[in-house]
């Protein structure tokens, strides 16, 4: 009884999720529409909006828009292939390993591979300027792409020419347990190797992006000759036509080729500093994604208003007479006024206890927070529908922006896989970087 009643909420929530999801796409198009349409009206601030509006469509709409089709039409078993966060079919997934965590960091290291960080505002932003001034920065992070419906769980990278513009990188997938690969063989990791050649912008996406050299075949080889050189215990065994040999494009719109071979690097027999003391328990899904924090925090942001409309009115009622009708003219406190202030200081504490929840991944708080976004924007809609002020940047354009972000945020993959994922200790150590010490 139990297991069922399990399912059929299972069920509801991701019927839910699917609705919040395809809602925050249609509400994304209308945002866009609404920047663009309010470009007009600022003269020479105009390009500057413009340039907002392309964020919006490359960030926001397209990548929603895709994702919503590809949940119809790409398939989510394993195919050779990630998948982009918009759910477009990402690089070829071109090397399974045998061996635990530890003996992966410890095979790379040798290899004299460096451990990428995790994408974040902070390290986005330094590969953004490193790649603009040419300054090196080898921990330079990779976007995220999925393998078993979630991120990669690290990333190993060569930078080339000092500059993060131009890096050999390679991403590593844990197996589920139990796990074959098709024809039944055994692999622990998967793992999928390119070389970005360059930056540019998505063909699909119109995001700024690496672009990666089509011959992935020869990344792949990199990887391999480069753990075998720095490794002698390592054996390696290549799977003949493990995939058709195939040329198509990746979630970016670059070229890619492969002969469809895949090497089965076995990593068993590897003993050092690494594999020997160190037990990793490393999750993608433990790692808090950004869709998460920036959800949380313009949840946050919510409650915060509210707070200061409260403050506000309790300080100075009679500026608000003529919005309110529960303030008279002369600014008197009445039970209907006191009644107000009640509701925004409770929806105010109820707004930064839910931001508080979703920050450390309640599923209930993510869908709270999703359908309160939801009310908000059917309530503007329907006040346009029937007659009212129009949404402008100087009017209420600000507060549906935020509704509408929090809402893509927080019904995004990422956000969702964190939420339902299953509660464990994270990982406790982080491998060193680079090559070990003599």
């Amino acid at each position: 009884m139990e297991s069922r009643r399990r399912a059929v909420r299972q069920a509801f929530d991701s019927a839910l999720d699917w609705a919040f999801f395809v809602f925050g796409g249609a509400a994304a198009v209308w945002l866009a529409a609404l920047v663009f349409w309010d470009s007009f009206d600022f003269g020479w601030w105009q390009i500057a909006v413009i340039v907002v509006f392309w964020m919006f469509l490359a960030y926001l709409v397209l990548p929603r828009l895709h994702r919503i089709l590809t949940r119809i039409y790409v398939p989510e078993y394993f195919i050779g292939r990630a998948r982009t966060s918009d759910g477009l079919l990402g690089d070829p997934v071109n090397l399974a390993l045998l061996g635990t965590e530890s003996q992966v960091h410890e095979v790379m290291s040798r290899a004299g591979w460096t451990m990428a960080d995790d994408l974040s505002v902070a390290t986005g932003w330094r590969i953004v300027t490193s790649t603009l001034l040419r300054r090196s920065y080898l921990e330079a992070p990779v976007s995220p792409l999925l393998l078993f419906t979630r991120k990669q769980d690290f990333a190993y990278q060569q930078e080339v020419d000092g500059s993060p513009g131009r890096r050999h990188h390679v991403r590593f997938w844990r197996c589920p347990a139990g796990w074959k690969l098709p024809g039944g063989r055994d692999a622990e990791w998967l793992a999928a190797g390119t070389y970005d050649r360059s930056v540019g912008l998505s063909l699909f996406t119109l995001q700024v992006t690496h672009k990666i050299d089509a011959n992935t075949d020869a990344e792949r080889d990199h990887v391999v000759s480069s753990i075998e050189a720095a490794n002698p215990a390592v054996v390696v065994d290549v799977i003949e036509d493990f995939s058709t040999g195939y040329h198509a494009r990746n979630g970016g719109g670059d070229a890619i080729a492969t002969d469809g071979n895949l090497p089965v690097v076995d990593l068993r027999h590897v003993r050092g500093p690494i594999a020997a003391h160190v037990d990793f328990t490393t999750d993608s899904r433990d790692r808090r994604p950004a869709p998460t924090v920036i959800g949380a925090a313009f949840v946050f942001v919510r409650g915060l208003f509210a707070l200061y409309l409260a403050i506000s009115l309790l300080v100075s009622p009679a500026a608000f007479a003529s919005d309110l009708a529960v303030v008279p003219a002369g600014g008197e406190r009445t039970v209907a006024f006191w009644t107000v202030v009640g509701i925004l200081v409770l929806f105010a504490a109820a707004e930064l206890g839910l931001a508080w929840a979703v920050l450390l991944g309640r599923n209930w708080a993510r869908l709270a927070a999703m359908a309160l976004s939801t009310v908000a924007i059917l309530a503007q809609a329907a006040n346009v529908v029937q007659g009212g002020p129009g949404i402008t940047l100087q009017t209420n354009l600000p507060g549906l922006a935020l509704d509408i972000l929090l809402l893509l945020a927080l019904s995004s993959e990422r956000a969702l896989v964190y939420a339902r994922r299953e509660r464990k200790a994270p990982a406790l150590v982080r491998p060193r970087r680079g090559p070990p010490s003599a």
